[in-house]
């Protein structure tokens, strides 16, 4: 099966919404890390796909870390979080080369629950404290993504180049501490390149995001910057096994009367295992990858882990 995957390759490199509270605006940020991973810039089989990506993640900012407020108080907030979300959406690749690459266009939408708990204190000038818990919880549907990539192939090496953005119509209110959707547009872009030699890969993604303002809070998220890789070797002809990791570092602050805590700044970094199996059904060749990764290296954001289970169907043969 090894010696078809050039050609048979499915449409795994699909694109995320971050739904958690992790810095910008609440520690939520466009760009989910992880969203790509192993063989991203391989050139894929023309045709629809439908992906379905089961995400879950949990991650918390202990109560000792001190938050600025502004004035001589601040703010010490405990936050444990957790969501489970399932994305899904057609994906093309066409068969006519656009500028000799592979092109291909995407939708996605996820549905599911994240809830959030709250522990926050407030020290005023003499030392007194006042504290209050909370916590919140929301069932329903994120924005929705549009994605497309070009991708090129040369031997062993493979390119890719990307563009995504949403259209902010999931479930969000600004007076909830949890919110599926962002409140705002964004658009990412970047590049990626794979190493592929039949038992071997290498992949790394990285690109950059810009965000509009939400106008709900007059809230500017700054620009972010991502990279995301992957490094695997095949153990049997349909099965690799091999890590995962990525970095996010928010590279200009945020703005806007909302921004209460100054630019603020976040990043995080994370590592863990991964492993892929192809399989066929019927005619078709399936993929199915599951990869965690373990985070680590944050700051102003929620740190923990989050768990990935990807499976690709094909839509239409060869």
């Amino acid at each position: 099966m090894l010696k078809s995957l050039p050609r048979m390759l499915l449409a795994m490199a699909v694109a995320l919404p971050s739904t958690m509270t992790s810095a910008d605006e609440g520690g939520i940020s466009f760009w989910l890390p992880g969203q790509f991973g192993a063989l991203a810039a391989v050139p894929t089989a023309p045709g629809w796909t439908f992906p379905l990506i089961y995400y879950h993640v949990s991650a918390d900012i202990g109560a000792s870390e001190p938050l600025p407020r502004g004035g001589r108080g601040q703010i010490a907030a405990g936050v444990d979080a957790k969501a489970d979300l399932l994305f899904g959406g057609p994906n093309y690749t066409f068969a006519e080369p656009v500028l000799g690459a592979q092109a291909s266009l995407g939708l996605l939408v996820g549905l599911g629950r994240s809830e959030v708990d709250v522990e926050t204190t407030l020290t005023g000038p003499r030392g007194r404290t006042l504290s209050t818990q909370v916590n919140d919880s929301l069932k329903g549907s994120s924005d929705l993504f549009a994605m497309g990539t070009l991708k090129w192939n040369h031997g062993e090496h493979n390119f890719m180049v990307y563009g995504m953005g949403n259209l902010p119509v999931g479930a969000y209110d600004p007076d909830r501490l949890v919110n599926l959707g962002l409140g705002h547009a964004a658009l990412d872009a970047g590049g990626g390149y794979t190493y592929f030699d039949k038992r071997n890969e290498f992949s790394v993604v990285t690109g950059l995001t810009y965000n509009w303002e939400n106008s709900d809070l007059d809230y500017q998220n700054g620009i972010d910057a991502h990279l995301d890789w992957s490094a695997s070797h095949f153990v049997t002809d349909s099965t690799h096994l091999g890590l995962v990791g990525y970095v996010y570092h928010q590279v200009t602050g945020d703005s806007g009367s909302g921004a209460v805590l100054g630019d603020f700044k976040s990043r995080v970094s994370a590592v863990g295992p991964q492993v892929g199996h192809f399989f066929k059904v019927g005619n078709d060749l399936w993929y199915a990858n599951l990869k965690g990764y373990h985070e680590f290296d944050a700051r102003n954001r929620a740190e923990g882990w989050n768990l990935w289970l990807t499976l690709t169907i094909p839509l239409s043969g060869e």
